[in-house]
């Protein structure tokens, strides 16, 4: 494992998506992304001895190891290191990027990597008391930012851009219901596939539901006024998923002989406004594209996160970026949003997407993160063998 090399996926599977609360509510990160681990070494024809190295993406359980309780319950060898990272949003797809560069570096022939999240079993955060005699304060969150005036709440962030855009209510919810109806018809067609594995008996993402346009509208405004607010409709609910892919030098890659995979091209992790964050993944695709030497919306397929109707539709018009290729198959609003998996689970369904499509189409995944950080990565459909 010594000098460059170019990494590729070889194999990506996840569970489905449930909200927080429903038949996930039992299951804890790791117990979620276990039976993932499995399956993608099963997948890419591979043993626990083949592993390097698991890193996996978490945002809820504010510490602890799950990559390696999720390894150890796959049953990978006790001599594989596992990490968890935690850059919120970003997490699930940073992990991947992380093992991109730890096998382009040389340094591993095989990672796994993704993220697992549990909304239902996360921890109940507490801050410590100053003094004995006080009580612990609980938190829904930690500070994303050093300054509580640039640290806005999330949906509050998402209606101030909708407000400046001046992007009507209407039109973020006719955004929501094509995302469901995208989803309805992936999930007719394919029943979730190979691309999900089945946990607790769901082969689908439960939440997918049929959605029109005068029911969207009468769901309650959560940040914002009635002309440009983010509704309940048009947030990504709280879930529960796990994501999983195969990293692996194409040397190691080649020498196991899958059929297809993904050459990954390029991936760009980048920073900007704390109190604007929907924004970021921009700043992320257009220095990708830079480097690729490519326009933003000279990619296939492309899978962006919709954590609000507003943040993907502003994404993709500020970009230029075709709305018939992004998010072909339905998008977190139609799924939900498991904060530290979400990221991997566009890496995930942008593999399943390629390498059903000719060789040489090329992809791309981006989402953004609280405190003000994007990632996007970009890969390539080959053939390592006829």
């Amino acid at each position: 494992m010594t000098g460059a090399s170019s990494a590729v996926i070889v194999a990506a599977r996840r569970t489905a998506v449930v909200p927080r609360g429903g038949a996930f509510r039992h299951l804890q990160a790791d117990e979620l992304a276990a039976p993932i681990i499995e399956a993608v070494l099963a997948d890419a024809g591979l043993t626990g001895a083949d592993v390097d190295q698991v890193i996996l993406g978490n945002a809820l359980y504010g510490g602890g190891n799950p990559a390696r309780l999720a390894a150890l319950r796959a049953g990978l060898p006790e001599t594989v290191p596992a990490m968890t990272i935690d850059t919120q949003c970003c997490s699930g797809l940073d992990a991947i990027l992380q093992a991109v560069r730890v096998v382009e570096a040389g340094a591993a022939d095989c990672v796994l990597a993704g993220g697992a999240e549990s909304f239902s079993r996360s921890v109940i955060r507490m801050h410590r008391p100053r003094n004995r005699e006080d009580i612990p304060v609980a938190y829904d969150r930690p500070p994303f930012s050093p300054w509580p005036d640039r640290d806005p709440d999330l949906s509050e962030a998402a209606a101030d851009l909708a407000r400046q855009r001046g992007m009507s209510r209407e039109t973020q919810a006719a955004f929501a219901v094509e995302s469901h109806r995208r989803a309805l018809v992936c999930s007719g067609r394919r029943e979730g596939g190979t691309e999900i594995v089945p946990v607790a008996g769901l082969t689908f993402d439960a939440f997918t539901r049929e959605l029109n346009l005068k029911t969207a509208l009468r769901a309650p405004v959560i940040a914002g006024d009635a002309e440009t607010g983010i509704t309940t409709a048009t947030t990504a609910v709280e879930a529960d998923a796990a994501a999983v892919v195969a990293v692996l030098s194409e040397r190691k890659a080649r020498e196991i002989g899958p059929a297809a995979g993904l050459r990954v091209l390029e991936g760009v992790m980048a920073a900007g406004d704390p109190a604007q964050p929907a924004l970021v993944p921009q700043i992320a695709i257009r220095r990708l594209a830079e480097r690729l030497e490519r326009e933003p919306g000279a990619f296939d397929a492309v899978e962006l996160m919709e954590a609000y109707a507003v943040q993907a539709a502003a994404t993709i018009t500020d970009l230029g970026l075709d709305p018939e290729q992004v998010n072909r198959n339905g998008g977190a609003l139609s799924r939900g949003h498991p904060i530290g998996a979400s990221g991997a689970i566009l890496a995930v369904r942008l593999f399943h997407d390629l390498i059903n499509r000719k060789t040489g189409r090329t992809g791309l995944a981006a989402i953004a993160a609280a405190g003000g950080l994007g990632t996007a990565l970009a890969v390539q459909g080959i053939v390592f063998s006829a």
